[in-house]
């Protein structure tokens, strides 16, 4: 685990954006943990946030030429990240989508620079990948090309077809999944002292985990 990954998952569970505990989540599952972006919600930790995206998208090697968030989580994290890449003396422009084309003024369905060349989705979690699916829509509409998706957690979770949300989006688009963390990360974190937590969580992996 790199050091901004461990920095990571400690402000997460600052924010509150990480929890443990018993929670139950729209597949119906009963999960130890939980994870919300939604907590990020000052501007002192959404731009921190921001820097974490950035960090992961460095590590990553890929050099997108323009940065697409989702309505509406991807909104601020696109904005976020781009502010923070901008810090790392990476100038990349940025758009997302409305839920509604605008009919007048500039009218469209986009706010911000043009979708072109190699293009990265921002987003917070993949869960039915349905989110990453309209944006691949958008994206190869506008003739520029899907190159990854840059999400905060992989839950390295199992979904309908017995593979995870995660994998489902690089074998449906042939692109690889950029995530700042994954449960095998806050796996590692925990300590001896949390054992109980531990044997939770890997009681719930070996449920539902890939």
């Amino acid at each position: 685990m790199l050091d901004y990954q461990k920095d990571f998952i400690t402000y997460a569970l600052e924010c509150g954006a990480l929890k443990f505990g018993e929670f139950l989540l729209k597949s119906g599952r009963a999960s130890p943990y939980f994870f919300n972006t939604g907590m990020f919600n000052t501007g002192a930790r959404l731009s921190k946030l921001g820097y974490f995206y950035a960090q992961a998208l460095l590590h990553s090697g890929i050099k997108p030429d323009i940065l697409y968030g989702p309505a509406y989580k991807g909104i601020p994290l696109v904005s976020a990240t781009a502010i923070a890449y901008a810090q790392l003396g990476i100038d990349v422009p940025f758009v997302f989508n409305r839920k509604e084309a605008k009919d007048h003024g500039e009218g469209g369905w986009l706010v911000g620079a043009p979708l072109r060349g190699q293009v990265i989705i921002i987003d917070d979690v993949i869960t039915a990948g349905t989110s990453v699916r309209e944006s691949v829509d958008i994206i190869r509409n506008a003739h520029a090309t899907p190159a990854g998706v840059l999400i905060a957690l992989d839950r390295q979770e199992k979904g309908q077809n017995n593979v995870s949300a995660v994998q489902e989006v690089r074998d449906s688009f042939d692109m690889p999944v950029i995530a700042i963390i994954t449960l095998e990360n806050i796996t590692d974190y925990l300590t001896t002292d949390e054992s109980d937590l531990l044997n939770s969580i890997r009681d719930y992996q070996g449920l539902y985990g890939i």
